[in-house]
């Protein structure tokens, strides 16, 4: 969260800063400073704003945490919590930034079916996340192919909908991970894969899955139900 991001929200809610830095529970000049980017959001000030105003999950806090001790139910509470449809019905405490849930995703090394296919809809819903951060983390772990390829599902689908803008918006995020495409083979998650699958993918798979060295069936006529 920036202190613009502070200020917008702020003004949206129509309140003076005064008022707003008393909710917040701080000085009307610390908060002129941190609106102004003299001063940096701190995680205290973070929760407190995401408490007090109406801010959108992009806003929460990143969090340095393990995927290996993320399991099938955390991405499902987690998914379900930011509203996507399949797993609304699950009720959660995670309250994680969408960037940071699709990282963790595709840093996993085998995620369940559903989880899988639920992944494009992360960027198509918050097609404004904090990609610098997402595409700076993917690259450090060699997820980089399995986040272009995502991003490219979720542009397809937008597509299809007729959300040109959205399409676009994240065609080119898939465009600025060109250069750094890995041409080791991958899986979109499913590294358990057995020899056979990976055998009857490669000559099966999508031309894009293929371009993105990915050993995945999943294409975007296969997601409009899920969003």
């Amino acid at each position: 969260m920036t202190g613009n991001d502070l200020k917008s929200a702020r003004t949206a809610s129509n309140w003076t800063q005064a008022e707003a830095a008393h909710r917040l529970g701080v000085t009307q000049a610390y908060l002129s400073m941190v609106e102004r980017g003299n001063r940096p959001v701190s995680d205290d000030l973070t929760s407190a704003a995401l408490q007090v105003f109406p801010l959108p999950a992009t806003a929460r806090p990143i969090e340095d945490r393990p995927a290996a001790k993320a399991g099938e139910e955390f991405f499902k509470r987690a998914l379900g919590e930011l509203g996507y449809p399949g797993f609304a019905y699950m009720e959660s405490q995670q309250l994680l930034n969408p960037a940071e849930l699709l990282l963790l995703a595709l840093d996993s090394e085998d995620l369940d079916a559903r989880v899988t296919e639920a992944l494009p809809w992360l960027p198509f819903h918050f097609p404004e996340m904090n990609w610098n951060w997402l595409t700076s983390e993917s690259k450090s772990r060699d997820r980089q192919n399995r986040l272009a390829y995502v991003a490219l599902l979720a542009s397809d689908v937008a597509q299809k909908r007729g959300d040109t803008q959205i399409a676009e918006k994240l065609h080119s995020r898939v465009t600025a991970l060109e250069r750094s495409r890995l041409a080791n083979e991958d899986t979109l998650a499913k590294s358990s894969m057995s020899q056979a699958e990976r055998k009857w993918l490669r000559t099966h798979r999508t031309p894009s899955a293929a371009h993105w060295n990915l050993l995945t069936d999943l294409k975007a006529e296969d997601l409009q139900h899920v969003f």
